[in-house]
This record gives structure tokens, sequence and C-alpha cells, in this order.
């Protein structure tokens, strides 16, 4: 017994010391530890944050890192967060922006007292829409000034940004190989409606219109867009049409009803997300130090 529980501590004590170890705060808000900031931007940052915090109350620290070590990028935003203890702990009105540059991964981590004002989604937004851009021409600089301006407008309730889809950030191919992804789904219902007798057949036809007729202006590029539209209205009433009028639909459309071609598939999907646990604590001394506010996994990562 005594031997397992040894093992079992061995197992703990390396697990511990395998995870990314956490910076000290060292009583500054800007930690450039992936060296990727000048200097005046870590020095303005730094102001801009102090006078913030200073008519505000609420605490927003920068930390930049090589890399997150093979930790995901939540579970070393929320740990970072519970060292530092960014926030007063009665109002937990904390933010960390984490950016990992070897990883192309960023994260808003957001404290408890801010989640209303700075919602997930309004964090998406901000990683969306100004950092990621940036971080893609490797303009660092501009990025985080950006993302550090939109984060305190956005708790102020001012932030606006021309919202761009996720859709129009992918390249083209990107957008074509989700496009031709979400029709080999629809392209399964259209199968079946071929085969279906009667007036059901149709009415899959009719419900499936839109589908390919519309979503297509928001995947495919230029005019490509009314391709799979006007394919789909040509070509699913010729198809059907030779299903019931030549021998080898026919052929076809009797060994689908042999195959249970009467009977109902189904198709279901779920997912789900979680994540972030919450912890409190108590702040210590420092020039610049957290007030003791709490995390509960608020916020929005994203990459680029």
């Amino acid at each position: 017994m005594m031997r397992f529980i040894f093992i079992f501590f061995l197992f703990v004590s390396g697990w511990a010391v395998a995870q990314k170890p956490v910076p000290e705060l060292w009583g500054t808000r800007v930690h450039d530890d992936a060296q990727v900031l000048k200097h005046e931007t870590v020095e303005a940052l730094e102001a801009q944050l102090k006078a913030y915090e200073d008519s505000t109350s609420n605490q927003i620290a920068i930390l930049t890192v090589s890399s997150l070590d093979g930790e995901t990028i939540e579970e070393y935003s929320l740990r970072v967060a519970e060292k530092w203890k960014l926030g007063q702990q009665d109002k937990d009105n904390g933010v960390l922006l984490l950016i990992a540059v070897d990883d192309h991964k960023m994260r808003i981590e957001v404290g408890h007292g801010l989640e209303g004002v700075l919602t997930d989604a309004l964090c998406n937004r901000i990683i969306r829409n100004e950092m990621a851009p940036a971080f893609r021409r490797a303009d660092f600089d501009g990025g985080v000034t950006a993302a550090i301006t939109a984060i305190t407008k956005g708790i102020g309730g001012e932030y606006a940004a021309n919202d761009t889809s996720e859709l129009g950030e992918l390249s083209t191919t990107a957008r074509i190989l989700i496009g031709l992804g979400i029709y080999a789904f629809l392209g399964i219902f259209a199968f079946f409606g071929l085969f279906i007798k009667g007036g059901w057949g149709w009415f899959m036809y009719l419900f499936l219109t839109p589908f390919f007729s519309i979503f297509p202006a928001f995947v495919f590029p230029g005019h490509l867009w009314y391709v799979p539209g006007v394919s789909y209205l040509i070509g699913f009433p010729i198809i059907k049409w030779l299903v019931n009028q030549t021998s080898w639909g026919k052929k076809l459309a009797k060994k689908f009803e042999e195959g249970g071609g009467s009977g109902s598939g189904g198709w279901s999907s779920g997912s789900s997300w979680g994540s972030g646990s919450s912890s409190s604590w108590s702040s210590s001394g420092s020039s610049f130090s957290g007030g003791g506010g709490s995390f509960g996994g608020g916020g929005s990562s994203g990459s680029w």
C-alpha cells in the first residue's frame, strides 16, 4: 500500500513539474516574455492600463509567451489569472490578455464581475477583428494595442467593430471545403428525395431549394455562388424523372425500396463546450498587484 502511495505522489509531482511555470507579476501589467513588442509599445500600454485602473479600478494585464509547452491556452490562462489575482476582491473585475506566439493562440480571460459586459461573444469579436488580422501580418504591437483599446471600450459598452463573419476571414479554399461538406450532408436528403414516391419527394425538393440557392453566396467566391443552386434546381427534376422513366432508374428505386427506402433514418449530432473552474484568492502587496478577484473560465480563445 505504501508503495502505491509513493508511486502516486511521484506521478502527481512529475505532472506538476511538467506544467509550464507561471511568471511572477513583478509589479508590472505588461509581460512580454516572448519579446515580440517594442519597448515603446510596452511603456505606452503600461501607462494606458495604469490610467485605466486608476479611473475604473478594473485591472488588465498582458502576457506574451513563446509557447504553451503542450498545455491548452484555457488551462494556462486560468492558472496565470489565479496566480496574479487580477481584479478587486469585491468586484472580480480583472482581465488577462494572453498570447502564445509560436502556438498561434490567444485568449482573453475575464473575471466574474466583468462577464456581463465583456461577454464571450464580445471577446471573440475582439480576437477576430482586432488581433488575428494584425498577428497574421506579424504586427503584434498593433494587434495588442488595438485589443486593449477594444477591451476597455467593450467594458464601457462603447466597442463597435465592423464585425467580420468567420467565413469571411477564411481563405477561399477553406470556404469551398466547408461548403462542400455542408452540401454533402444536404445531398443525403436530396438523394432520399429522388426515390421517395408521390408528393413527399417534391416536398423535399422544395424544402432544400433555399439551402442550395441562398447559402452559397456566403461560401463560394465571386460568381460561383449560383452554381450549386442552378445545378440543384435543374438537376434534381431531371434525375428524378430519369429514376421514374428509365429501366435502370426503376431498378435502382426498387433496390432502394427493398433495402428499406420506406423506412426512416436518423441523424443526431451533439457537442458541448465547457470550460473553466472557479477560484478565489486574496491580494498581495507590490507596486502593481492583483486585488483578489476571481475567474471562472469566462472569455474567449482564438488563433491566427
